[in-house]
């Protein structure tokens, strides 16, 4: 059964086509409409293939003698029966040609208007109420022959059923196979006939008439095949017409091709010929002028690796970096696919990785060489013109910095910070070494280390290594400081570099915008040229090429540049390093890591203050290590102390960094010191008031002198001089401000003590606030210690005196007023030394002054007691009777002149003078106590004149005494007032 559109064309007979053939009615539904469609484009594509020469590409102009219709892969038929497609398509007109051919983008005309639904718009509204009458008509009158032929359908398709439903259904399954024994006996059912094989009259008629049934059923699908096939006869008709009409307009077609070849064939031979040859001729002239250039920038390549090393032999390692980074640009962009130089590039990689590593041990033989340079032979630093090859030895560390920068080295400082660390550490022995080799006394071989060495000198010979040493640091600080200022000074010379570039080109955006414009004309009016001379196939290739002229150009030119430049090995300038940082911009540190470069310089300066420190301290702790330090002197100490603080100070001056370590090791031996120094003191105090008898002491010149100088604010001690005979005599009495102060000799010692105490502070300010507390310890302790012998009467076992009389009393009284006095100065001068937020360490001399005064009311207390106790011994025996005056007056003037006697050139007078008011007070009470027992009373009578007679004469008495004329004694309060 062959399918429909491969049946031969049926004439019907009365048909309505105009060809006479019978054409199927068309549905009028709108389904069922067919688009119209476009004439066939049979021109070939461009091919995708393999790139050839111009002369070499199919040539609509050449070939039109010899392409045939038979040239062509494929005809008709095949092309609309390929059994290699999955379904036919909707339009073979615009099918492709062939598997060898693919979909390609047509680029749109220049010469034709691009058409839109715009320009349709006017058309469409003018046919739309047409088109809206002509569909409302359609739908109410149908056409009589689509209603005819659908009935016709419809009843010759019902009764084409119904006749297929006669059929039985087993044929109609499409797993039917009379190979199945099943299938087979219910197609033919030999239950019906004889099974002896035997062929009797039944069995014939009964075959026949299965065979007449097969029969009909055959003639049944036969009908149904054939009136299937009338029906879908107008579609394989309608394609033999259009193949015959399509032949027709091949052949329109193939002549008017033949006639377009002809006239291009004569414009070729008139017209293009000749200037294709010239601009062949041009554009082989512009290769070999390219090829010229690429054989002298090959030829300037090969001489990279000798120019390199040219330039390393003079430590020209900038040169040599951009040289390299140069000539890897060139072999990427302009030289790339080069077979002579496939393995220049890893060369030159490691090449630079050779230089790398030189660069690093360059630099780190420059730091030891400058860093372990004798301090006495060589004293001048880096920058100095002094230095022979000072200038080379700059340069060269510049050259270093530069291409360390350049290769992104960052980490060159800490192979300098290691270096300099070593250096220290070599120094510190260096100068142990030299001292120990001018002493006699200590044999090296014995003793080999340094420590012990230092541990073995006296402290002068100690003291002159360790000012060599802070010499020597001083001067190694200020090496390591000059070394890091030509190195800052390259790097601000790079971070100017950098923005002098950023600032070009951001001068350079405006133009080169323009210039870009400007390019893009000249490239749209090379293009054609470009198109044309190009040798390729494809108009991409021709573009890309027009672009990328200018700027190989270009490129090729700065190779060149660059080609001769290292060629000639000539040696670089600042200005040319420069202007290689501009060109490798790509390859420096970025700003921020610039400046983060700066910031570790700096820190690399604090860390050399901060490693001299340290090695100070080693050699500080090791002669301290056995406690010699604290066996030191004052006077050793504070020359120990004023050198530190030298150090220090000048070490702060020179890198801008307070560093802590060997201040706190000085203040760790001054706490030491300080507490030696208290308790050598504090014991010495201690010896002097055990072995004190309180007695007036006479007063050396040399005492008065030292009060003298405190009292015009010199709060120091005295500088010693050469012993010269004084002829002064001492004296009785200390004289300060104009007050004469009767004294012990263990007073005298301590305002000695603790001016030694201030005159520590001034020379060790950093103890102050440790000195005070020690200070206030050893004020606490002489009042306390005093207050125990004098008062608590401990002088007569510690000292053995007999008693503790009213003299040993003032005395106490009057030292410890002296030292009351000289606190508030002792206070001032501390506040000078202690910093703010330590004045509160000044209470302490708050609290000592209380405890002072309190001490001496105690005195004056107990003198006013002792007089007390007399009295009311001596008045209690009292009698009012003759003669006058009475013994027991005499006894207490005798006694209270004794008293004055006593204190009186001891005490000042105002003292004296309220402390016999106070005796006087006491006098009194007891006095009236004694009258009142024995009931006198003031009426006038003998007994009170007696008593009057007492009283006057105790009065006369009284005023009697020095510096007590003036005072009114008021006995009038002694008599009871009347009721």
């Amino acid at each position: 059964m062959a399918s429909s559109h491969s049946s031969s064309p049926m004439r019907r007979p009365g048909g309505g086509g105009r060809d006479g053939l019978y054409h199927k009615e068309r549905d009028a539904s709108p389904h069922h409409c067919r688009p119209v469609r476009s004439l066939p484009d049979v021109c070939p594509k461009e091919p995708t293939g393999e790139g050839r020469g111009l002369c070499d590409g199919p040539s609509v102009v050449a070939e039109h003698d010899r392409w045939t219709v038979y040239s062509s892969k494929v005809n008709l038929p095949a092309a609309l029966n390929d059994p290699r497609l999955a379904k036919r398509e909707s339009d073979f007109f615009t099918k492709t040609w062939g598997l060898d051919f693919t979909e390609s983008e047509v680029m749109p005309s220049f010469y034709l208007p691009s058409i839109s639904r715009e320009h349709f718009a006017p058309y469409l509204q003018e046919m739309a109420q047409r088109e809206r009458i002509h569909e409302r008509c359609k739908t109410i009158c149908p056409n009589k022959d689509d209603v005819d032929a659908v009935s016709s359908i419809t009843t010759n398709h019902d009764k084409s059923r119904a006749e297929l439903e006669q059929v039985p259904k087993i044929f109609m399954r499409p797993d039917f196979a009379l190979e199945d024994p099943a299938t087979f006996n219910a197609v033919l059912p030999w239950s019906h006939f004889n099974s002896t094989g035997g062929k009797s009259s039944r069995d014939m008629a009964s075959s026949k008439l299965l065979q007449e049934k097969l029969s009909h059923y055959l003639d049944v699908v036969e009908v149904s095949i054939a009136r299937q096939i009338s029906l879908r006869s107008e579609a394989f008709f309608h394609a033999m017409s259009s193949q015959h009409e399509l032949q027709d307009r091949l052949q329109e077609t193939q002549q008017a091709v033949a006639t377009l070849r002809s006239r291009t064939a004569a414009m070729d031979r008139v017209m293009c010929q000749g200037p294709l040859r010239a601009l062949r001729t041009a554009l082989t002239r512009n290769n070999c002028v390219k090829l010229h250039n690429k054989l002298k920038l090959m030829a300037a390549v090969h001489q990279t690796q000798p120019t390199v090393q040219l330039l390393l032999s003079t430590s020209e390692f900038v040169g040599a970096l951009e040289l390299i980074a140069t000539t890897k640009e060139v072999l990427q962009q302009e030289l790339q696919g080069i077979h002579s130089f496939r393995h220049l590039g890893s060369q030159l990689c490691e090449l630079e990785k050779l230089i790398d590593k030189m660069m690093v041990e360059d630099f780190s033989m420059y730091a030891r060489s400058d860093l372990n340079r004798s301090p006495r032979d060589e004293p001048q630093v880096l920058e100095k013109v002094l230095i022979p090859n000072a200038a080379s030895q700059k340069e060269r560390l510049e050259s270093l910095v530069f291409g360390l920068l350049r290769q992104r080295k960052l980490d060159f400082l800490d192979i300098y910070s290691d270096e300099m660390i070593l250096a220290a550490k070599a120094m510190v022995a260096q100068c142990v070494t030299e001292s120990v080799l001018h002493m006699e006394e200590i044999d090296t071989e014995v003793v080999t280390k340094v420590a012990e060495q230092m541990r073995l000198m006296t402290f002068p010979q100690w003291f002159e290594l360790l000012e060599n040493v802070f010499e020597s640091f001083l001067l190694f600080l200020q090496r390591i400081k000059a070394t890091l200022n030509v190195i800052r000074n390259v790097v601000l010379e790079v971070l100017d570099s950098n923005q002098k570039n950023r600032l070009l080109e951001e001068a350079r955006v405006g133009p080169s915008a323009q210039d870009s414009s400007q390019g893009l004309s000249l490239l749209q009016g090379e293009a054609e040229v470009a198109y044309l001379t190009h040798e390729g196939l494809f108009i991409s290739d021709a573009l890309n090429e027009a672009q990328q002229q200018a700027g190989s150009r270009t490129q090729q030119s700065r190779a060149e540049a660059a080609g001769n430049d290292s060629a000639s090995g000539s040696t670089e300038t600042p200005i040319i390093r420069e202007q290689s940082f501009m060109s490798g911009e790509n390859m420096m540190p970025t700003d921020l890591e610039l400046n983060r470069v700066l910031n570790n310089i700096q820190d690399l300066l604090y860390t050399a203050s901060d490693v001299s420190h340290d090695r100070c301290v080693k050699v500080l702790t090791a002669r301290a290590k056995d406690g010699s330090l604290e066996r030191l002197s004052s006077a050793e100490f504070v020359c120990l102390s004023q050198a530190v603080e030298g150090f220090v100070r000048d070490t702060e001056e020179l890198c801008g960094r307070r560093s802590v370590s060997l201040r706190g090791a000085l203040q760790s031996q001054a706490n030491r010191f300080v507490h030696r120094f208290h308790e050598e003191r504090k014991t010495k105090l201690s010896l002097l008031l055990d072995n004190e008898r309180w007695k007036q002491a006479e007063v050396p010149a040399e005492f008065q002198d030292l009060v003298n100088s405190i009292a015009d604010g010199k709060i120091t001690l005295p500088e010693r001089k050469t012993p010269a005979p004084d002829d002064r005599k001492p004296t009785e009495f200390l004289l300060v401000n104009g007050q004469k102060y009767a004294v012990v000799g263990t007073v005298l010692l301590l305002i000695r003590i603790f001016l030694e105490y201030c005159q520590c502070v001034n020379d060790i300010p950093s103890v102050a606030t440790d000195m005070l507390t020690r200070l206030s310890d050893l004020l606490k302790h002489f009042n306390s210690r005093s207050c125990q012998l004098v008062l608590g009467a401990g002088a007569l076992q510690v000292v053995g005196l007999k008693t503790i009389t009213t003299k040993n009393l003032a005395l106490a009284s009057r030292c410890l007023q002296l030292v009351v006095h000289y606190i508030p100065i002792i206070r001032a001068h501390f506040e000078t030394k202690l910093q703010p937020k330590h004045f509160n360490v000044l209470r302490h001399f708050d609290h000592i002054t209380k405890d002072y005064n309190d001490h001496i009311a105690e005195i004056s207390a107990k003198l006013v007691a002792i007089m007390d106790s007399l009295f009311e011994k001596v008045l209690s025996k009292y009698e009012v009777k003759a003669p006058m005056p009475s013994t027991c007056f005499r006894n207490v003037c005798k006694q209270m002149a004794k008293m004055h006697e006593a204190i009186y050139e001891l005490l000042p007078e105002e003292q004296t003078q309220m402390l016999f008011l106070r005796i006087n007070a006491s006098f009194k009470m007891h006095l009236k106590r004694q009258l009142s027992r024995l009931g006198v009373v003031n009426d006038g009578a003998p007994q009170h004149g007696l008593v009057v007679v007492d009283v006057a004469f105790y009065t006369e008495n009284f005023q009697a005494l020095k510096s007590l004329e003036r005072l009114d004694l008021n006995m009038a309060e002694i008599w009871e007032q009347k009721r």
